[in-house]
């Protein structure tokens, strides 16, 4: 196999964080939608809480994706 074959099938086996924040995501945002419906008085503590659990679960992407390109161009 060459390096640049190898380069390529390990980026994008690094960019598999990336499905998982993404469900992630769309778990947070389906709860906080649903918290926000059944208890609309709390909706600042609850926007509170999505953005920072949104915040962490992005920043699983945003290694994954430095990872892959690591992988792809230094590596």
């Amino acid at each position: 196999m060459e390096l640049s074959a190898a380069k390529m099938i390990g980026a994008g086996l690094a960019m598999f964080g990336a499905i998982g924040a993404g469900i992630g995501l769309g778990m947070i945002f389906s709860s906080w939608l649903s918290a926000i419906s059944r208890n609309p008085s709390a909706e600042k503590k609850f926007t509170t809480i999505g953005f920072i659990g949104a915040g962490m679960t992005e920043a699983v992407a945003i290694f994954a994706l430095l990872m892959g390109m690591i992988i792809f161009f230094v590596g």
